[in-house]
């Protein structure tokens, strides 16, 4: 018993050894087919309980149809031994046992016939399609559930018992849903009140039913469409009547009742979706798809057929929006939409059901679907032999007209099949809409059987493989047929053409394809291991830039890199063997040119992409001692200056990358770029003083100290900043004052003109227009002329400044010093008074009024709009000059710790610390991807569409969401606009 397949030996011993299964028992050819089917335990359960459910004359009938040993007879047990739902329905209707000893008709699948017979289930005339009868409603829909459990009966059972082909047996369940939806509307008809006005109702099957390519279990997808019988009707009284119509359909199909349910019908397709109307007129329809309707609508109209009701509207509606279908990849936002509904596949997957999921998984059956659809819309609109419903004949006609090629076709075919024939056995089991695998191995194990797949294992072995497979068709078959028409390739049955080549980029994204197409030519021609590993590569990058923000400036940056480092074995060697290298650069070079300049003047810094350890900031500490050990070896301060630059260089494109690829949230990314800036200040001073003290011939006579301020001192540095400094100077004992004020200005002028040498990457400006006096005052001072300018002439607005004041560079007393000198000035003991309290707010208005460049606007101003970061960094300062002489934990350089602290200590509400954090984050955040895209800094966001939507999507939203962001950005500054004036206005608590 155990060898024949069954789990419970003892049960099955004790079951053989009672009647009426005591018969089966004696019959060696019937035990041995129980053994063949899938789960011989449940069919030896099964088949008691229809012996016994049957009566005397049944069960001596059924016994004798069963030691045939027949086709009927493997029909019988291959039901039972898989499915306990049908085997319920067989103990409740044991007369359609004789269905299964039917002949398999030559010609599958028959629709003319299924149809016929589920329109006789209901009472109906098969040619008028009407009942012959009205009466109970609920009389009607039970006969329409046991009609349709009857028919797919008898599919599941040659299914099982003879391995029908998937197409076929897709193709028979779709049209099994199409004559059961005749059928309901059929039943609908005769519900009709009599006075309803006369329309014509046609149901179109979309998704799988339309395909013809349906699943055991699954919603079926339809659009209604209605039209007044003729032009002398009423139109608003026909559309109320198909509405009824339309709705009773629906409700006979999936109300419960003792026979059940047949599945719910799902009109969500329809424009509009759920808020729409349920039915439309065809002008109605037509008008909506022309004006408004999204590519996914278009995409979803592929698999459109009619399958019920009024045969003529079905195929007019067919006949209007098939030329707009064909048109889809021409239309405005086509890339974002496709690139949304990929994002909206895989947003569907449950975390948990990731790796088992047949559908919506990475290698799952819509990976294979999406694919072909895709290329559909984008081929269809010049050839028409593409233009077709069912994936695999579609696939079939894309491989044909050399859009596919035959090998990678056939294997998605393959692919296809075999993993929606396990998707039919999963859903069969239980009679339950499911896409996922199931883990237990017992579940796995009668799979298989049902499959003649000899274990478990091998079938989760099979399955892996497929997926695995179709991940990777799937990545490549956009576009490794665009090298064909560049490069001279291994014949492999696809060749595309010039133009076909350029609609294919264009539609995938590349804003300039021919210039695309230059770049993939540069990178695969010729027989060098070079161009054979980039065409290699090339597939899955091309799908990597179409996928980030700017794929054309990630080709372009590529062949860039690929042409300095292509004779370099270790690189083409690490983009080949390291796939998230590869990935990451990608998104790199793809996501806008302040990372690809870089990353053009040093090349080798693509080793920084091999993983998250090299993309952690480094610390200051060890920047400053690499910098100053380099200086040290030059005597040329431009050549000692290089080493500095060259580190801030590395360092910038660390922190660009690490925030691109999400690994550094905004405050670390200001810590990392305040870190490099002071290194760079660090290792600009040593240089300075090297070169000063070489001219001198001797040693300074004075110490020396840059104080940093503004975002460098608050630690909060962008990709653009500024370097806001004070210098600070202390001659030696017994130095001369002016030789000493001489040098240090020697070396202050140094340094800065040292940091403003012409170069390419990224300006870094020593701004010390902070200092007393201005742009007026002289540069260097001692400390005690900071502290005799302070108390004579300091005023509310430069003690606001000192705020952010802490340490840079330098001598380390001399920086301690100076903080001591400053700290009584900017966190006074009594706070401030009214009057300077007024001064305060009299500035900021003054700054609103006078800075704001003309014509900007305003809520979009990043800086000085309302809810910006000025507003939110005035809130911060105002807080510290009144509070922090009584909080000392107020008295801290960043800004987002004083709404901390401030909250903490009762002096604002949390809520408002919570919209100032996200204001003040999310426009430092915006700033920077400016940066990161354009190269350039603006404190305004950029409107121009394309810039728009790289900054949206680097700042993580998805392609096409320009709107939301902007959404998002303007309703955050509005809201914290509104704590800005609550709190710098009035009392904050």
């Amino acid at each position: 018993m155990a060898r024949a397949g069954f789990t419970d030996t003892e049960a099955a011993m004790r079951e053989f050894s009672r009647p009426p299964l005591d018969a089966v028992g004696a019959d060696p050819e019937l035990v041995a087919m129980l053994a063949q089917v899938a789960d011989p335990d449940l069919a030896l359960r099964g088949l008691g309980r229809l012996l016994e459910a049957v009566g005397d004359d049944g069960r001596r009938q059924l016994l004798t149809a069963l030691s045939s040993h027949d086709a009927q007879a493997v029909r019988v047990l291959s039901v039972l031994g898989f499915s306990a739902s049908l085997a319920d329905h067989l103990v409740r209707h044991p007369e359609h046992l004789a269905d299964l000893a039917a002949d398999v008709p030559q010609h599958r699948p028959d629709s003319d016939a299924i149809r016929a017979r589920m329109l006789a289930a209901v009472g109906a005339d098969p040619a008028a399609a009407e009942p012959v009868a009205t009466g109970d409603p609920g009389q009607f829909l039970t006969a329409l559930r046991i009609g349709y459990r009857r028919e797919l009966l008898w599919l599941a059972a040659v299914d099982l018992a003879e391995g029908t082909d998937m197409p076929v047996i897709g193709a028979e369940l779709a049209d099994l849903a199409a004559a059961t939806l005749e059928a309901a509307l059929a039943v609908a008809r005769a519900q009709l009140p009599a006075d309803a006005a006369p329309c014509r109702l046609a149901i179109i099957g979309m998704g799988k039913c339309g395909a013809r390519e349906l699943n055991y279990v699954s919603d079926v997808d339809v659009l209604f469409i209605a039209e007044p019988l003729d032009d002398a009707s009423d139109g608003a009284a026909a559309i109320r009547s198909a509405t009824l119509l339309a709705t009773a359909v629906m409700r006979a199909c999936s109300d419960r009742t003792v026979e059940g349910t047949v599945w719910p019908v799902d009109a969500g397709l329809r424009p509009e979706g759920q808020s729409g109307p349920l039915v439309r007129t065809m002008a109605s329809y037509t008008r909506y798809y022309d004006e408004w309707a999204k590519t996914w609508e278009f995409q979803a109209l592929l698999k459109a057929r009619p399958v019920a009701g009024d045969r003529r509207l079905g195929e007019d509606f067919m006949a209007a929006i098939g030329p707009m279908v064909w048109q889809a990849s021409c239309r405005d936002g086509f890339v974002s939409d496709v690139q949304g509904m990929r994002r909206r596949v895989e947003s569907h997957i449950r975390p948990a059901d990731a790796e088992r999921e047949l559908k919506l998984g990475p290698g799952g059956l819509r990976d294979i679907e999406f694919a072909v659809q895709l290329l559909q819309l984008v081929h269809g609109r010049a050839d028409e032999t593409v233009r077709l419903a069912s994936t695999l004949e579609a696939l079939a006609a894309l491989t044909g007209g050399g859009y596919v090629g035959r090998d990678d076709g056939a294997l998605l075919e393959q692919a296809y099949v075999f993993l929606r024939t396990l998707e039919h056995r999963i859903q069969l089991r239980g009679l339950r809409r499911t896409h996922v695998v199931p883990q237990a191995a017992e579940d796995l194990r009668i799979l298989a059987r049902s499959l003649r797949i000899r274990s478990a294992d091998e079938l989760t072995v099979r399955w892996q493989r497929e997926t695995r497979e179709v991940r990777r068709l799937h990545e490549k078959l956009f576009y490794r047929p665009l090298l064909s028409a560049v490069a001279d390739l291994p014949a492999e049955g696809v060749r595309l053409s010039t133009e076909a080549a350029l609609d294919r980029l264009e539609a995938l994204g590349y804003t300039d394809p021919a210039g695309a197409m230059r770049h993939i030519e540069a990178l695969t021609k010729g027989v060098s291991r070079r161009a054979a590993i980039q065409r290699t590569l090339l597939p899955v990058l091309l799908a990597w830039f179409a996928d980030a923000p700017m794929p054309d400036t990630g080709l372009a940056g590529f062949r860039r890199v690929s042409d300095a480092l292509g004779t370099t074995p270790w690189y083409l060697r690490l983009l080949r063997d390291d796939n998230a290298a590869a990935e990451r650069m990608a998104k790199v070079l793809a996501s806008g040119r302040y990372a690809t300049e870089m990353l053009m003047r040093a090349p080798e810094a693509v080793t920084m992409l091999s993983g998250d350890a090299e993309l952690e900031p480094r610390e200051r500490a060890q920047l400053e001692s690499e910098v100053r050990t380099g200086v040290e070896r030059h005597d040329d301060p431009v050549e000692a200056i290089g080493v500095v630059r060259a580190m801030r260089r590395r360092e910038l494109f660390r922190t660009a990358v690490a925030d691109l690829v999400g690994l550094m949230p905004i405050r670390q990314v200001g810590e990392s770029l305040t870190a490099i800036a002071e290194a760079t200040l660090a290792g600009a001073l040593s240089a300075a003083v090297k070169a000063v003290e070489a001219e001198r011939r001797s040693p300074l006579p004075t110490r020396l100290a840059v104080i940093a301020m503004g975002r460098l001192g608050g630690r909060e540095m962008g990709y653009a900043s500024d370097a806001d400094v004070l210098f600070v100077h202390s001659p030696h004992s017994g130095a001369d004052d002016e030789e000493a004020a001489a040098a240090a200005l020697a070396v202050a002028n140094e340094m800065r003109r040292l940091l403003a040498i012409p170069s390419p990457e990224p300006a870094f400006t020593v701004d010390a227009d902070l200092r007393p006096e201005g742009r007026q005052g002289p540069l260097v001072r001692t400390l005690a002329s900071y502290a005799a300018y302070y108390e004579r002439w300091g005023e509310v607005w430069e003690r606001q400044a000192l705020l952010r004041a802490s340490g840079c560079c330098g001598d380390p007393e001399l920086m301690r010093r100076f903080v001591a000198l400053i700290d009584p000035l900017r966190w006074p003991t009594a706070g401030l008074t009214d009057a300077q309290v007024r001064e305060v707010r009299r500035i900021k208005a003054r700054v609103e009024a006078e800075r704001l460049p003309r014509g900007a606007d305003r809520s979009t101003h990043l800086k000085l709009g309302p809810g910006g970061l000025a507003d939110v960094e005035w809130c911060a300062q105002l807080l510290q000059l009144r509070y922090a002489g009584q909080v000392e934990a107020l008295r801290t350089t960043a800004t987002l710790d004083v709404f901390d602290v401030a909250a903490q200590e009762g002096l604002m509400r949390d809520a408002d610390r919570r919209v100032l954090h996200d204001a003040w984050s999310r426009a430092s955040a915006i700033r920077n991807a400016t940066v990161l895209v354009t190269g350039r800094a603006s404190d305004a966001i950029p409107m121009d569409p394309q810039t728009l939507a790289a900054i949206s999507q680097v700042t993580g939203h998805g392609p096409g969401e320009s709107a939301v962001f902007l959404d998002e950005y303007r309703r955050s500054s509005r809201h914290a606009r509104a704590v800005v004036e609550r709190i710098f206005y009035e009392d904050p608590r």
